[in-house]
């Protein structure tokens, strides 16, 4: 059965003093979860924020189901949910007084769903935003996005600095969001995240999407490299050589 595409992305360049984004391409499909890879600086962040229409490219185009942001921005909006890590929006506010703020801005927020996931990750409403753990706190944005229905998470780097317990309860979570269809995209440099959940890999340098594929056919593709993704894109790296 062919899967709808959730996400497509069509040459997007951009460009800055020093660095550009060079033709990214690639696509994901429903219920996927596509790591996406590559040293600091290679231009994960400015894609993500590309995708969510925080950043204008030069040429190219960015179509989550099926539209640009510009037909349809506010239905878009409704159907992401996106969480960094490290970013603290209201750092001072409870989560109760994040919760009833965030609702205000989605029709179709469901606060059964809302107060489910509070209880399932052992959030309480009275804490501080800035009192959580890293770990809490991406488990609290998950909750802002799940609980207006989100069908696309993007998420920059959500389990860096996290223990490994942390890490691999949201792996759980994430293999859980991908079975009920929920599609992800998630940058990071952890390897072993990527091989404990993520079905695709897209890899960048330098600005340029060195590879696309499913988890086991990157593997194939770079085998000469090493044996598994942390040899793979330690050897990409210091081999430059290596042609797109």
């Amino acid at each position: 059965m062919k899967m709808e595409k959730i996400l497509e992305i069509r040459e997007l360049c951009k460009s800055y003093p020093g660095f550009e984004l060079k033709d990214v391409s690639f696509c994901l499909e429903e219920g996927s979860i596509m790591g996406f890879v590559g040293r600091n600086g290679a231009g994960k962040s400015t894609t993500l924020r590309a995708i969510l229409n925080f950043v204008h490219p030069d040429s190219g185009e960015v179509r989550l189901f099926g539209k640009l942001f510009s037909q349809a921005e506010d239905e878009i909006r409704q159907k992401i949910g996106f969480a960094s890590s490290g970013v603290d929006y209201y750092p001072r506010k409870t989560l109760k007084q994040i919760l009833e703020n965030t609702r205000s801005f989605y029709p179709n927020w469901d606060a059964a769903r809302c107060r489910e996931l509070m209880e399932r990750f052992g959030l309480a409403e009275t804490k501080r935003f800035m009192d959580l753990s890293e770990g809490m706190k991406v488990k609290f944005h998950l909750v802002l996005a799940l609980s207006h229905g989100a069908r696309l998470l993007i998420l920059d780097e959500p389990t860096s600095g996290l223990d490994p317990v942390s890490r691999e309860e949201l792996v759980v979570i994430f293999r859980q969001l991908a079975g009920q269809g929920v599609s992800i995209l998630f940058s990071t440099h952890i390897t072993s995240d990527l091989e404990k959940c993520a079905d695709r890999v897209t890899y960048i340098q330098k600005g340029q999407i060195l590879a696309s594929e499913k988890r086991e056919d990157f593997l194939r593709h770079f085998a000469a490299q090493g044996s598994t993704l942390e040899e793979i894109m330690v050897n990409l790296e210091v081999n430059r050589e290596v042609q797109i």
